[in-house]
């Protein structure tokens, strides 16, 4: 027989496994299916911070951020290795912080100032999912748009939309540094930038002095005037050199912030500055001559007195880093006649 020493062991031995499962039950019990407590007051605040704690290390794990974009809030990668660009007007902005996005639409194809960073797969006017599939990009920059495409395109990578001239050429390129990881690419560009300003404005100033300065584009329907952020050299005339529009196209296309105006060839003296930059419109099949060849635009003055200069129809357009360096120095050359 079990002595009565051993029998009371093993009784208190039964009796502190009876114990434990209790408590251990309990505890179950204390916990529903949705994660709230008994008491319906939902997890503690130790299970809330333990939970944000490991979302955070997951998200570092990553290596995203979320980044505030015309179309909403994004979570894009840190460091993006595979950046396709479908907004056009910011492709020389990747190119200036160091980056050749992995594709390349027919439009930005045909920047002569792009020579040489296009040779990645040509994917025509950008508007084929299937071709960007293909590629696998990280991060997506496109213009933004209703036209339902971000919805498609943000199915395949992070999807970034960017509202043309909402911002200048420095604040902007700050915005893709920040984007991309590259922030310090875009202080250095600026840092440089500012320098090639510094050096060039007090010749430009002596040429032109309180003269006036227009850049015109004849079209399919009549005359294009463009002001300080809708490219042809207009951020740097206006913006940079801050040189004087004829009124008209202060009022019309700067002071209101649109970038543009839209004229007919009976008013096109009025618009006209002392010097010009000219080009025919890409956009259309318009005839330019029928503005070129017009007794009223050979009667110009800026015509008589040879201070018309012809930009490059292909690459007026663009208003990024890259192409911005080229503007100033063809912008340059033309008002100071230096070669």
């Amino acid at each position: 027989m079990m002595s009565r020493n051993r029998l009371r062991v093993v009784s208190a031995m039964v009796c502190m496994i009876i114990a434990l499962a209790v408590t251990a039950g309990c505890g179950q019990a204390s916990v529903k299916e949705d994660g709230s407590g008994s008491n319906g007051s939902g997890a503690s605040a130790g299970a809330l911070s333990n939970g944000a704690a490991a979302g955070a290390v997951q998200t570092e794990e990553k290596g995203t951020m979320i980044y505030e974009a015309a179309n909403g809030k994004i979570e894009v990668p840190k460091q993006p290795k595979r950046v396709l660009v479908l907004g056009d007007s910011y492709y020389g902005y990747l190119l200036a912080l160091g980056i050749q996005p992995i594709g390349v639409t027919e439009h930005v194809k045909s920047n002569p100032y792009f020579a040489g960073y296009v040779n990645v797969p040509d994917l025509g006017d950008g508007k084929s999912t299937e071709k960007v599939l293909e590629l696998q990009p990280d991060l997506i920059i496109v213009f933004q748009s209703d036209d339902g495409s971000i919805d498609q395109l943000s199915k395949i990578a992070p999807t970034v939309a960017i509202a043309y001239g909402k911002l200048p050429l420095r604040e902007q390129l700050l915005e893709f540094g920040k984007l991309t990881g590259r922030e310090k690419q875009a202080a250095d560009w600026i840092a440089k930038w500012d320098q090639k300003i510094k050096d060039a404005e007090p010749k430009v100033k002596a040429a032109v002095g309180d003269q006036t300065v227009s850049i015109l584009q004849p079209y399919a329907k009549g005359i294009y005037a463009f002001g300080h952020n809708y490219g042809r050299g207009g951020e740097i005339l206006y913006g940079e050199f801050k040189l004087k529009a004829p009124s008209p196209i202060q009022k019309d296309a700067i002071d209101n912030g649109k970038g543009w105006a839209s004229l007919s060839l009976e008013v096109l003296p009025e618009y006209a500055g002392d010097f010009i930059f000219t080009s025919p419109w890409s956009g259309d099949q318009g005839d330019p001559d029928a503005v070129y060849g017009s007794t009223i635009w050979k009667n110009l003055p800026a015509v008589k007195n040879n201070r018309v200069f012809e930009l490059n129809k292909d690459a007026a357009y663009f208003n990024d880093p890259v192409s911005m360096e080229k503007h100033l120095d063809f912008i340059v050359q033309k008002l100071t006649g230096s070669r």
